[in-house]
């Protein structure tokens, strides 16, 4: 018989182990197909804050370019909301990639592979880094190409929101919420069947059963025996509520929505807060990020404004700002003084004039 391997135990297999080439591979597929998308999509929390991200994209105002149109721009807030990147790919319109890979070179990506939503069926094409527009948020160092999403950011934490409605569900559902357990004296089965059916549908009625006392283990049953006793599950000592409603807010957080939106006793001027914060601090970033981005692939100088669209600012405050705005430049010149000087207190206040 010839001893061939895997029959031959003096030979020995070589791999590549640590941070070997196959690892390095494995490790960045794995991210790219289960590290973007996190766990608690599916809940009205997450689904929210996406619709804020989505509708806010779709409200942008956009200079230099027609080919970033309303819903495009709204397919964009949904998939970095999701997924934390996006990908299209630069023909007469942007046309919205499924899936894709990619090479990279100095970890600038140099090429892609990129599969096209068909309702036949997909198709898959091959093209250049300048024909497709890459837009990403929350990369990591390890891995610049590859986004993440809020929710793989936070994971632990919609691992909880996940876990605390999941359980919810499932109470709600399996649990023997408003039953109640009846002492009666010892009867046949058939008997108690019977009479636990007697029982079933008789919302706001009065029963009346006859029953007497018997003695059953050398004595009459204690009259406590004899009073109901609810099986239902009590939710308030495992702290639900108090774990469910940090959870939300965590998630929100996670998006860059104020957490107070979500109150029920939230006021008018903390929904307005809330608002410019969200475009602030969250939309707008990313906004200059998508407008770097087709500002390189598309050849034009492209400006995208997320601000002004969603009304994110004060307009109490900026009403009161123009009224001192007027009487300082009146004072002004009834100062005498010149417009360079003006200019020069405007600059001194990181304003243009």
């Amino acid at each position: 018989m010839l001893n061939f391997w895997p029959f031959n135990r003096n030979k020995t297999e070589t791999r590549a182990a640590a941070s070997g080439f196959t690892a390095e591979i494995i490790a960045a597929r794995e991210a790219y197909i289960s590290g973007r998308r996190g766990i608690a999509e599916l809940t009205a929390t997450s689904q929210s804050c996406v619709s804020l991200w989505e509708n806010g994209f779709a409200l942008a105002a956009v200079t230099g370019t027609a080919l970033l149109d309303r819903r495009t721009l709204a397919l964009i807030g949904r998939s970095l909301a999701l997924r934390g990147e996006s990908v299209f790919l630069i023909r007469d319109g942007l046309v919205p990639c499924s899936d894709w890979d990619l090479r990279t070179r100095y970890g600038r990506p140099t090429a892609y592979r990129v599969s096209i939503p068909e309702a036949g069926g997909g198709t898959s094409q091959t093209a250049l880094a300048g024909e497709v527009l890459h837009l990403r948020i929350g990369c990591d160092p390890a891995a610049p190409y590859y986004g993440t999403a809020p929710l793989k950011r936070a994971s632990l934490t919609a691992g909880l929101l996940n876990a605390v409605e999941s359980a919810l569900a499932e109470v709600f559902e399996n649990a023997p919420i408003g039953s109640a357990i009846v002492p009666f004296p010892e009867s046949p089965e058939v008997d108690m069947e019977t009479l636990g059916r007697g029982f079933r549908g008789k919302r706001g009625r009065i029963m009346l059963r006859e029953s007497v006392a018997v003695t059953a283990a050398g004595g009459p049953a204690p009259a406590a025996d004899w009073r109901p006793q609810s099986v239902s599950p009590d939710l308030e000592r495992s702290m639900t509520a108090e774990s469910l409603s940090a959870a939300r807010e965590a998630i929100a957080g996670a998006f860059g929505v104020l957490p107070g939106l979500f109150n029920p006793a939230t006021t008018g001027p903390l929904v307005r807060e809330a608002q410019r914060h969200l475009a602030q601090w969250t939309l707008q970033p990313i906004g200059e990020l998508l407008a770097e981005e087709a500002s390189e692939k598309l050849g034009a100088s492209i400006m995208i404004d997320l601000l002004r669209p969603t009304q994110a600012f004060d307009a109490g405050g900026a009403a009161r700002a123009f009224t001192a705005l007027i009487a300082g430049m009146a004072a002004a010149k009834e100062a005498g003084l010149d417009q360079a000087a003006i200019a020069a207190a405007f600059q001194r206040l990181d304003w243009e004039s």
